[in-house]
């Protein structure tokens, strides 16, 4: 069963409760409308969330990998860019936890769609994008997680991307940075 609450500012009603964004505003994570959706607020909190769940072994923001996919993603970049935009909302859950929630998965996929809609984007992930996410991950492991002799599920063939671990002003700034080109050579 849905709680329905009034949203005051918009007239009507939305399902679930209401989280306060960056930059003040209101997001629906149980009912997310494109409007809801602002580019800053998501530059603005990918940059300040660490992927892995902060299991490596230097800061290293969600906001700098969806950068990298999006050089990665010809193109599909934009898509690149935004294919975690629906963490900014939610969280980075890591990947093996992610798999046995299944109301969440529902959550983040409904938030992505919003910010597809948001954005003019195909629903649906492009295989590209789906395989350079993949490959990254690999060079992820390679640079900034401790040794392990143990194979993860995701392992194939990196690309060979230099991960920075840039601090978040910087991460925000670089993904505002490749959003407003991407947008304009739209």
């Amino acid at each position: 069963m849905k709680h329905i609450v009034s949203d005051e500012t918009a007239g009507d009603f939305r399902a679930g409760d209401w989280l306060q964004t960056h930059s003040g505003r209101q997001f629906w994570p149980l009912d997310p409308r494109p409007d809801d959706v602002d580019i800053h607020d998501i530059a603005h909190a990918l940059s300040m969330l660490c992927r892995f769940g902060g299991h490596c072994d230097k800061f290293y923001s969600v906001a700098e990998h969806s950068i990298h996919v999006s050089n990665y993603s010809r193109d599909d970049a934009l898509w690149g860019l935004l294919h975690d935009a629906s963490e900014a909302y939610l969280v980075d859950i890591p990947r093996p936890l992610k798999r046995m929630m299944p109301n969440y998965r529902e959550i983040e996929e409904g938030v992505q769609q919003a910010i597809c809609r948001a954005f003019d984007l195909p629903k649906a992930m492009p295989a590209r994008v789906e395989f350079v996410d993949r490959a990254i991950l690999m060079d992820e492991r390679l640079q900034i997680m401790s040794g392990s002799t143990q194979a993860w599920s995701t392992d194939i063939e990196p690309l060979g991307v230099s991960i920075g671990g840039y601090q978040p002003s910087t991460a925000k700034i670089l993904f505002l940075e490749t959003f407003h080109r991407l947008m304009r050579a739209r």
